[in-house]
């Protein structure tokens, strides 16, 4: 047993460099080694937690040579939690990283370079987090439930009493779930959390493995009826079976220049509410809006560029793979008084070419797709006719790809290209960059 166990001792190494998810990168023997919490120019203890034919994975036990760029963590679950990966780094530190993470990307997936680098966008760092998806776990040990994100190198749930990244409203709520959820008899059959936060009110969805009992159901009831502002469902299947408390309005999320997005509490919206506010001005900015323009906005939403867009153009055409989110676009529209917009469903991973709104021409193309990105948008033939594109990327790796496809095949230039930190002190890189015709 002692020889099947000798790769886990400790063993001391020096960090070369950041991985993409912000782990420290050494080499032993030959062989890369990531370090969560590690950073590079720093001499460090660690022992070995996984390892595969390519890699290891290893947690910190010492530093024993500091980097002049480390600072103290301000959560104090940091080195347990799993839910923040970078908060050793500074802010600044942490967006330069994010920074050379996407040029390096650009050059070596889609062989392409940014014309120019524009500034970092940043927000506020902390407090800022508007969606979460909390585990919950009764452990019998403790007597309690533990609700919070999972412990790095574990399933395990952290025992957090607070989080320093989501909204602070929701932060205060943290010791009245554990007591909530410890209170009930199905209080292992509850794995799940889903939190949303709106501008007034948040929401939270408590996913449940056991029919409620009558006792149950009240402790529910007056938990909801002592937090007015907070809008509670329960969910015992798939999404379809999220069903409220009792009625509660829409949540709401301000856009900024007078404009509101009504939303559900399992439908997307940014995660930054003050950096998607810039985000949409720097997009704005970018597409070069003309009054007598025609915009196609794709990967819509619920119209989180499309009604900021339209207060600058003649008409927004927006297309989205979900048709829920499409009718709720619709009702947003109704409700923002805007005219000059219209909406498709459509499958952006597939072939669209023969839908009436792909055969229009556009001036200016907007796309925000999900971490897969938009391959089939890119390689669509004539590209709808645009001059310029303004992309919004959630991955680095998928926006260099079709930068490479923009440039390489289908004869536009990347004029600039940038971060935005819509996730401070985690890993997630969020990018723009901006095409022209060459």
């Amino acid at each position: 047993m002692a020889r099947s166990n000798a790769w886990r001792k400790p063993f001391i190494t020096t960090i070369e460099d950041l991985s993409h998810d912000g782990r420290g990168v050494a080499k032993v023997d030959g062989k890369v080694i990531f370090i969560p919490g590690a950073l590079p120019g720093e001499e460090v203890e660690a022992q070995r937690v996984s390892r595969s034919k390519k890699h290891e994975t290893a947690k910190l036990l010492e530093i024993i040579k500091k980097s002049e760029d480390r600072i103290e963590p301000k959560c104090a679950s940091y080195t347990v939690c799993g839910g923040c990966s970078m908060q050793h780094l500074s802010s600044e530190n942490q967006i330069k990283n994010k920074q050379q993470l996407m040029l390096e990307n650009f050059q070596r997936i889609g062989k392409v370079a940014p014309e120019n680098i524009l500034l970092p966008l940043t927000a506020e760092t902390w407090g800022y987090r508007r969606r979460a998806r909390l585990g919950v776990r009764y452990v019998h040990k403790k007597g309690r439930v533990l609700v919070g994100f999972r412990e790095k190198f574990s399933n395990f749930i952290t025992d957090m009493p607070a989080c320093e990244v989501i909204d602070t409203r929701l932060n205060k709520l943290l010791p009245e779930l554990s007591d909530l959820i410890s209170s009930l008899e199905i209080k292992r059959e509850v794995p799940q959390i889903e939190a949303s936060v709106g501008d007034h009110a948040l929401a939270l969805v408590f996913r449940i493995l056991a029919d409620l009992n009558t006792d149950d159901q009240a402790k529910f009831e007056q938990f909801a009826n002592e937090h007015n502002d907070v809008h509670v469902y329960l969910q015992r299947g798939g999404l379809d079976t999220v069903t409220p408390l009792k009625e509660y309005p829409s949540l709401t999320y301000d856009l900024g220049d007078g404009l509101v997005l009504d939303f559900e509490p399992v439908d997307f919206v940014q995660v930054n509410a003050g950096l998607n506010r810039l985000m949409i001005q720097r997009a704005i900015k970018y597409l070069d809006c003309k009054p007598a323009d025609k915009v196609l906005d794709l990967f819509c939403g619920l119209g989180n560029f499309t009604f900021p867009i339209a207060k600058h153009v003649a008409r927004v055409v927006g297309v989205e793979g979900d048709k829920t989110l499409v009718q709720r676009a619709h009702a947003n529209a109704l409700k923002n008084n805007t005219e000059n917009v219209e909406y498709h469903v459509s499958n952006l991973f597939e072939e669209f070419d023969k839908q009436a709104w792909a055969k229009e021409k556009y001036d200016t193309l907007l796309i925000d797709p999900p971490r897969a990105g938009a391959e089939m948008v890119v390689k669509s033939k004539g590209m709808f006719g645009v001059r310029r594109i303004v992309y919004i990327s959630c991955h680095p790796g998928s926006l260099a790809r079709d930068a490479g496809i923009l440039v390489n095949e289908q004869g536009f230039k990347m004029v600039h290209a940038g971060v935005m930190d819509m996730f401070p002190h985690t890993s997630h890189v969020e990018s723009i960059a901006i095409f022209e015709r060459a």
